[in-house]
């Protein structure tokens, strides 16, 4: 029998990095072994050119503070997600102060977030919105502003070729980040490696089975090398696409009624440095009606590898498969007869995200260069070049009125014995790492949580809390964190 792995993390993308560094936090002694079936970590979902670079907060993106039918803004999405990520923030800020990870600049650096619109019924919105917000401690520092002149301050491409009877409304908040979330996770693996873990790259894992108490992983070498088999006390699968696939394999009952659907996307990509020094922001907009949350357009400045750039999307596709590297039979593989009817179901439902993604599909490249011309009037061509998005599959669950509903975002799955996981989804993914982790932990180890419970709380301060809570415990915390940071307040 082989010799037991405590942790076994399939996936070396930023929540096995994260998960990893949790436990090696709080269980120094356990040992984790890492599977990565590509060359390199990070090269799928947490690559920041695949769309894992925003540092999703909320402070712009305007499908989390929708409008009733009675004209009122729900707040609770954005408060939600903004808390979530001050989560994954603090932990990077104890990892800074205990040397486990170096200069924060290498993965993370001040972006101010904006919200920018036009139209009288827009702007009238975002005037609510910033309304609902401003006075919330989690979006303190919010400014709102309809003149041309102002938002030309904050943002100088956007105005420029722009008519000048256009009704026009933005927001601005200094305290916005961009993420690095591909380096993040190479910095957060060496850290695991150098104190113990063990990675293993170019190796697929090929089935999981429970046995003798223990979940025998069989993997096999990309270049065709013999089979391995490992034995593991708890799994954590955090393959991006493949992840439903491999926790079928594991026969969880869990994962019964289970569905992905695949969207694949694209941007458009400037390195022009006269126009990078102009837009030093991220910047969303309005999503086209029947558009998922993941296709809100932006333009966003994008720090990777210490080089800023620009980039405007997402143009929304399809591709059936799973992940980017994957295979085209990825989701006719997926299919099982207890996760047909709510794919089915959820399919029947969504009709208008089906028109949405064949209109991107057939839609001229002018045309949709003329969704960027919305943003940056004065935009040419011959700046920018299309880059191919990361793959995105979209939960897909039973629902028992519906049969079945499409989730946009993410969803643990776990064993009733806690034993093994997995996470589904995607968007706000990576930016709310740490709190999904930190739920994975609670639900997999709830015997462990008590005497973690110190660690937790000196790790995140505001473990167990609400910041939105408290202005004045809100207030501080966020800017130690900042401090830790180096970023804005």
């Amino acid at each position: 029998m082989n010799k037991p792995i405590d942790v076994a993390l399939i996936g070396g993308g930023i929540m096995s990095a994260t998960l990893g560094t949790l436990l090696k936090q709080l269980e120094p002694t356990w040992n984790i072994q890492i599977f990565e079936r590509l060359s390199q970590v990070a090269l799928e979902s947490s690559n920041p050119w695949n769309n894992a670079g925003t540092g999703h907060s909320a402070l712009c993106e305007l499908n989390y503070t929708p409008e009733g039918e009675d004209g009122s803004i729900d707040i609770s999405g954005a408060v939600k997600v903004n808390e979530q990520f001050q989560v994954s923030r603090q932990f990077w800020a104890h990892l800074l102060d205990v040397g486990a990870l170096p200069d924060p600049s290498a993965f993370i650096n001040s972006t101010p977030h904006m919200s920018f619109v036009w139209g009288e019924d827009n702007v009238e919105y975002l005037r609510k919105r910033y309304e609902a917000l401003k006075d919330h401690p989690l979006f303190a520092g919010m400014e709102f502003s309809t003149e041309a002149s102002v938002i030309r301050s904050w943002a100088p491409l956007l105005i420029p070729g722009r008519r000048k009877d256009q009704p026009i409304a933005a927001t601005h908040i200094a305290a916005g980040t961009d993420v690095d979330f591909g380096a993040l996770t190479r910095l957060l693996l060496n850290y695991l490696t150098t104190n113990g873990a063990d990675l293993v790259l170019e190796e697929s894992v090929t089935n999981l089975k429970r046995k003798n108490g223990l979940w025998r992983i069989s993997t096999r070498h990309t270049i065709g090398n013999a089979p391995e088999v490992y034995d593991a006390k708890f799994v954590f699968v955090g393959a991006g696409g493949y992840a439903l696939n491999l926790l079928q394999k594991s026969g969880i009952k869990e994962i019964r009624g289970f569905g992905g659907f695949p969207v694949s996307g694209e941007f458009l990509r400037t390195d022009n440095q006269d126009l990078v020094r102009k837009h030093q922001a991220k910047v969303y907009g309005k999503a086209s009606v029947g558009a998922p949350p993941m296709s809100v357009p932006h333009l966003d400045t994008r720090v990777v590898d210490g080089h800023a750039s620009l980039m405007f999307g997402p143009y929304a596709g399809f591709s059936p498969k799973f992940l980017k590297s994957g295979s085209v039979f990825d989701l006719i593989k997926s299919i099982r007869p207890h996760n047909l009817i709510p794919m089915i179901a959820a399919g029947a439902q969504n009709l208008s995200l089906v028109r949405y993604l064949l209109s991107q599909l057939i839609a001229l490249p002018s045309t949709k260069f003329d969704a960027l011309l919305e943003f940056f009037p004065d935009g040419e061509p011959g700046d920018w070049y299309k880059i191919t998005a990361g793959q995105r599959v979209q939960v897909i669950k039973k629902d028992a009125k519906k049969g079945g509903v499409l989730q946009f975002g993410t969803e643990v799955v776990a064993a009733a014995d806690g034993s093994i996981a997995g996470l589904l989804g995607a968007s706000p993914g990576a930016s709310t790492a740490v709190p999904i982790m930190l739920g994975l932990v609670e639900k997999c180890f709830p015997e462990r949580i008590d005497a973690w419970r110190p660690m937790l709380v000196e790790m995140v301060p505001s473990y167990g809390k609400q910041l939105s809570d408290s202005a004045t415990f809100a207030k501080k915390t966020m800017a130690e964190t900042a401090k830790e940071l180096q970023i804005a307040k």
